[in-house]
């Protein structure tokens, strides 16, 4: 099981807000934006070079839920994609993407499992991650969604991460569902990575 780093507890990366601020703006313009950040009580932005506080994320993304549910799903699942992306691009080295996409499905999701775990702290902030098995996460005390009570799951953003990796390093087919969500009652928010659905 992955925590939050000592002295870490209430921290977040950065990616969590970043990645949604182009979704934002491409889709409501910079004014609309400025309005949603100003709500969000996010007056100083993230440059990346630092983890950031988790609550300043989890405000942006109650916020945008708030005040864009119809469109909220669709922007977190593209933030999240970016965030994957971003991943890829600066986080993972090229030889051990090319190693992972190399090897069967059954062969690389647990060696994507592992690392996804020991780099957890960056995208779960003070909430516990557990990876159950190569295909199956747990993410406990979301702090990006705590507090919160929905008829649907809202950790999208989450989802569309897990399931960008997946999708690139493992099978082109791998999806990612939220099973469970804390926001519906449940005591953790359940990621499951399935092959060959739409």
């Amino acid at each position: 099981m992955a925590e939050g780093h000592q002295g870490r507890a209430a921290l977040i990366g950065p990616n969590a807000v970043l990645q949604l601020l182009p979704v934002i703006s491409r889709e409501f313009g910079p004014r609309r934006l400025a309005v949603i950040l100003e709500r969000a009580g996010l007056a100083v932005l993230p440059d990346g070079s630092r983890m950031i506080a988790e609550e300043d994320a989890a405000r942006l993304h109650r916020t945008l839920r708030r005040e864009e549910p119809d469109a909220a799903v669709r922007m977190a699942r593209d933030a999240g994609r970016a965030t994957a992306d971003y991943i890829l691009a600066h986080r993972i080295p090229r030889i051990v993407q090319q190693v992972l996409k190399a090897l069967p499905a059954g062969l690389a999701a647990p060696l994507l499992a592992r690392a996804i775990t020991r780099h957890a702290w960056t995208f779960v902030g003070s909430g516990r991650f557990r990876c159950r098995d190569s295909w199956t996460f747990e993410i406990t005390d979301n702090p990006l969604i705590r507090g919160e009570h929905s008829p649907v799951p809202l950790c999208i953003w989450h989802a569309a991460v897990f399931e960008r990796l997946y999708a690139t390093l493992v099978a082109r087919d791998c999806r990612c569902a939220e099973e469970t969500c804390a926001a519906q009652g449940s005591g953790t928010c359940r990621f499951v990575i399935r092959r060959g659905e739409a």
